[in-house]
C-alpha cells in the first residue's frame, strides 16, 4: 500500500541553461524524511486526492494535480537566489478510498517541514486537503497561536460532516476542532453556496468578501479587510481553490463557473499578505487537468506558485 511517493526528476523538464535560468535546473527532489535543518527554502508537497471531490459528488481528475501544476512550473523562470534552496518532495497519495489517512499523512509532513524550517507549498488535490494542511500547521505552532486561514474561494466549504468528510467539509471540521476559528473567504458567490452555509458562515463568526466586491476596484477595502484579520492572528495560512477564479482562466476544475474572479486581484491580495510577515504556508487546491484545456489551469496555478516563491520575505 501506497501512501507516499519520492519526488521523481521526470516531473521537471525544460529549456536547458546550464545556469539555473529555469526551476526544473533550480529544483532539488529529495524525500521529505530526508530534509535536515533549512532555512531559507522552500518544498513542493502533493496531495494526490480525489476522494472527498467524489464524497461531494464532484467532478474527478484532481488527483494527478500535482504533477501537472509541476510540469508547468518546471519551464518557468528561476529569479531565486544561490542562497534561496527549492525542493520538490513528493506526494502523499490517497490509497483505497482512505481520505482522513491521507490527510493524516499530510498533517505529519507538513508540521515536519516546517519544523525544519521550510516554507511548505501543497499542491493539490481536492480542498479537503484544508483539514490536513492546518492541522500540521497546528502541530508545529501548538494550541497556544492564533492561526487565520485566508481562502480564495467561490465556496465557504463548511458543509456538515455528519455524514461524513469530503472536498466541502473542511473548514466545517477545522471550526468544530478549535476554540478559535479564524476563517476569511475571499471570493464567495451566492450561486455557489445555499442557504444554510450562509447561516454556518454567520454562526461560526466568518468574515467574507462576495465576489462583486472582490475585484481590483476595490482592493483598498479588500487591502483593509485583509489588514484587519491578519492583524488579529498570529500566523495565515492561505488556501487557493482554483474554482473560485473564472472558467475563463481555469477549465481544468471539478466545479468550474464564468462567474468566478481573475488573477489580478488574488495577486494584489497575495501581495498584502506577504507583506505582513505572517504566512507560514500556503496550498493550491482543485487542479484538476482531466478537463484543463491546454493547460490553461495548470499554467496559472504554476504561475501563483512562481509569484510567492520570488515575493516571500
Amino acid at each position: 500500500m501506497v501512501e507516499y511517493i519520492p519526488p521523481s526528476k521526470e516531473d521537471w523538464s525544460g529549456r536547458i541553461s546550464g545556469e539555473l535560468l529555469y526551476l526544473h535546473e533550480k529544483v532539488k527532489c529529495q524525500s521529505v524524511d530526508e530534509l535536515s535543518s533549512l532555512n531559507n527554502s522552500f518544498a513542493l508537497l502533493g496531495y494526490c486526492c480525489d476522494e472527498g471531490v467524489r464524497r461531494n459528488q464532484g467532478r474527478v481528475g484532481s488527483i494527478n494535480g500535482p504533477e501537472a501544476i509541476r510540469v508547468a512550473l518546471g519551464k518557468m523562470p528561476n529569479h531565486l537566489d544561490n542562497k534561496t534552496h527549492f525542493f520538490d518532495v513528493g506526494d502523499v497519495v490517497c490509497s483505497n478510498q482512505n481520505m482522513e489517512k491521507a490527510q493524516n499523512l499530510l498533517s505529519q509532513k507538513t508540521a515536519f517541514l516546517l519544523k525544519q524550517g521550510s516554507f511548505p507549498i501543497l499542491l493539490g488535490g481536492g480542498h479537503d486537503m484544508a483539514y490536513g494542511h492546518f492541522n500540521g500547521v497546528k502541530q508545529h505552532l501548538g494550541n497556544n497561536k492564533k492561526i487565520g486561514i485566508i481562502n480564495f474561494d467561490a465556496h465557504f466549504d463548511l458543509r456538515d460532516n455528519a455524514k461524513g468528510n469530503n472536498s466541502g467539509t473542511p473548514f466545517y471540521q477545522i471550526a468544530q476542532e478549535n476554540s478559535e476559528f479564524h476563517y476569511l473567504c475571499l471570493g464567495i458567490r451566492k450561486d455557489a453556496n445555499d442557504q444554510s452555509l450562509f447561516g454556518t458562515a454567520k454562526r461560526l463568526d466568518v468574515d467574507y468578501v462576495m465576489r462583486d466586491k472582490f475585484c481590483t476596484r476595490f482592493q483598498n477595502e479588500i487591502n483593509a479587510q485583509l489588514n484587519a484579520f491578519i492583524n488579529k492572528v498570529d500566523k495565515v495560512y492561505v488556501t487557493i481553490d482554483l474554482d473560485g477564479f473564472s472558467s475563463a482562466y481555469t477549465p481544468g476544475v471539478s466545479a468550474p463557473s464564468p462567474m468566478g474572479f481573475s488573477p489580478d486581484v488574488v495577486l494584489e491580495s497575495l501581495t498584502t499578505i506577504l507583506q505582513t510577515g505572517k504566512l507560514i504556508s500556503l496550498d493550491i487546491a482543485e487542479m484538476n487537468p482531466k478537463y484543463d484545456l491546454d493547460g490553461q489551469t495548470a499554467k496559472l496555478a504554476a504561475s501563483l506558485v512562481h509569484y510567492v516563491l520570488h515575493h516571500y520575505s
